[in-house]
């Protein structure tokens, strides 16, 4: 790869010449600011270009987008003593491919600069991650607990990225920690025009080391600003980078819905045993038959379930058409807890009779079942 550095310090200069050269890239160094980035590019026309020595000023990294906007093709990576999250988001908008520290490890250096060449030598070709929704058939079904739960069971193997499109209400990120969000689902949808791995990246907050939450807006009127066409796009991008994308819906049969099941693999209607929350799940019933949804892709998650009910497994499947269930059972007081103090249930409790059942969801889910649809449903079929 042909590759530029901007550095105010010669001995970074030569250091991070002597680890790419060593990697065989053709690297051209030049001593001074970022405000040398135009001539420089116009001088060497790189496919690369390292700017050592920046800070968190905003104008800077206005520098660098009028940069990236001339030369799209040019991946831009800074270099920075001090990155803040606002720093990192604002970079990531400009159109810089990744920020380093200064000075950069050579083994975090090489690794950058390999992704980099991967991406734009395009073979990074991978199967698309899995499309799973959750979406509550009446309010307080628990449809947020558990994609949270199942999500965190599953980034104990797999990466995940789990997407709250509740957007008016949303509150995901609170289940499973006490982080706040630096950028939220409508924030990605203003910069849509920006969004790739590393703007989803610097949006997301991770929860765990394979488990990445993109936050709902705070702000109930940015949940206005979010439409079908972002949903496509963020999934896009977001499915090419983990291999688990799940969406936790609101009650709202809208577009942005719509659109989102009509990408998923699985849809998880979430529901408890009760007559209020049958009827509702059989009006949704019907509109997956009208929309064409084949019969394996849509399993109901039965919440709560206990054999003391009034309406058992047997008479919700006499009631549903034979419809494929998985009983959830009552977590009580862990479950409380687990959403009190926003820590996963797994990491509270992980003997309790709800965190296996979790976990055997998560399992039948990863890897990718082979089997025919309703793969879950006949496995637990007898529960």
């Amino acid at each position: 790869m042909k590759i530029s550095i901007i550095s105010p310090n010669p001995a970074h200069l030569q250091d991070m010449r002597k680890v790419l050269e060593a990697r065989s890239h053709v690297v051209s160094q030049f001593e001074g600011g970022k405000s040398r980035m135009q001539w420089v590019v116009e001088q060497s026309t790189p496919e690369l270009l390292l700017v050592d020595g920046m800070c968190c000023d905003p104008h800077e990294v206005a520098m660098v987008e009028q940069l990236t906007m001339r030369h799209p093709s040019i991946a831009v990576v800074l270099l920075c003593a001090m990155q803040t999250p606002e720093f990192l988001i604002l970079a990531m908008r400009s159109g810089v491919r990744e920020v380093l520290p200064s000075p950069p490890e050579p083994a975090a250096l090489e690794a950058a600069v390999e992704r980099i060449a991967l991406k734009m030598a395009g073979t990074q070709a991978r199967e698309p991650g899995q499309v799973v929704a959750f979406m509550p058939c009446k309010g307080g079904s628990g449809a947020t607990f558990l994609a949270t739960n199942i999500g965190h069971q599953l980034s104990m193997r797999r990466s995940v990225l789990l997407i709250d499109l509740n957007l008016q209400f949303g509150d995901a990120l609170s289940y499973v920690s006490d982080l706040r969000p630096t950028s939220t689902v409508a924030d990605v949808a203003r910069d849509i025009g920006r969004l790739d791995a590393s703007l989803l990246a610097a949006s997301v907050v991770k929860v765990a080391p394979g488990f990445s939450i993109l936050a709902a807006p705070e702000d109930l009127s940015r949940a206005l600003e979010v439409k079908a066409e972002h949903v496509d796009a963020i999934l896009q991008v977001a499915a090419a980078q983990y291999d688990f994308v799940l969406f936790d819906l609101g009650l709202r049969i809208d577009p942005l819905a719509i659109r989102v099941m009509d990408r998923a693999d699985r849809i998880f209607p979430v529901l408890q045993p009760s007559l209020p929350h049958i009827r509702n799940v059989t009006r949704l019933m019907q509109m997956f038959k009208s929309l064409g949804y084949p019969a394996g892709k849509v399993e109901l998650l039965v919440n709560r379930s206990a054999g003391g009910t009034e309406i058992g497994l047997s008479d919700m499947r006499r009631s549903l058409g034979g419809a494929t269930l998985v009983s959830v059972p009552d977590g009580g007081k862990d479950v409380d807890a687990s959403i009190n103090r926003g820590v996963p249930l797994a990491e509270m409790s992980r003997g309790s009779s709800l965190c296996k059942r979790l976990e055997e969801i998560s399992h039948t889910l990863s890897p990718r079942p082979k089997e025919a649809p309703g793969f879950i449903g006949r496995l637990f079929r007898r529960a």
